[in-house]
């Protein structure tokens, strides 16, 4: 946007008009660091955004952020409290969910599968701060990377909008050590969560006699 302020746009395009009419989500990052610094054009923001992206400019102490060129006392005031309310919000639990910490905590959720005669592979569906947010049966019999692919595990994912998933499946043979096939899921597994952006937390592997293998505690997670 070539214009220095943001009066001499067009009021559809403006700043305001364009969350007003399409959401926030709509809005570019100049756009959005121009409405939390209360700037009257649309320059400075850009300007910060070439030497400084988001996550660092919220980062930033007090008096790195005064020093900056268009911030100002109110605007570094206002990226701070905004800065505070996402950590704030991000680390605040939602009453009646179960939290999900430790291995022992998910192997307690899939003890109805540890003596069944075929395999099962269940996903657990966590928000940012472990919480659970929601269970799924993925697949029922051999585990393979046709029954457990990428799509059947993160399309649900994305529907409970999950910041991580953890998978457990069991084996009936008694010993929870993985398969060949089980490394080759679990690698394909998180992988595709890094590029979907939702974190493959674990894959556990319990059996009848009670015993479990961790792919992340045995640091065997891709």
């Amino acid at each position: 946007m070539n214009t220095d302020l943001i009066r001499d746009l067009p009021p559809s395009i403006r700043p305001m008009a364009r969350l007003q009419n399409l959401g926030v989500e709509a809005l570019k990052d100049p756009e959005l660091l121009s409405l939390a610094l209360r700037s009257r054009s649309l320059k400075a923001p850009e300007e910060l955004l070439a030497h400084h992206n988001l996550k660092e400019l919220l980062a930033m102490p007090w008096a790195r952020l005064m020093s900056l060129r268009g911030t100002g006392e109110a605007g570094a005031a206002a990226l701070l409290a905004t800065a505070e309310l996402v950590r704030r919000a991000n680390n605040q639990s939602e009453p009646g969910r179960l939290v999900l910490q430790s291995v022992n905590d998910v192997a307690a959720q899939a003890i109805e599968i540890r003596d069944k005669k075929k395999e099962y592979l269940l996903a657990f569906f966590l928000n940012a701060r472990h919480q659970l947010i929601a269970k799924e049966v993925i697949s029922i019999g051999t585990l393979t990377a046709s029954l457990a692919h990428p799509r059947e595990i993160f399309a649900p994912a994305i529907g409970q909008a999950a910041a991580g998933v953890v998978l457990v499946h069991n084996h009936p043979s008694g010993d929870p050590s993985p398969s060949d096939e089980d490394v080759r899921l679990t690698r394909r597994i998180s992988q595709a969560g890094q590029i979907m952006g939702i974190e493959l937390l674990d894959h556990l592997i319990v059996a009848e006699s009670g015993n479990c293998f961790s792919f992340k505690s045995q640091g065997r997670l891709a």
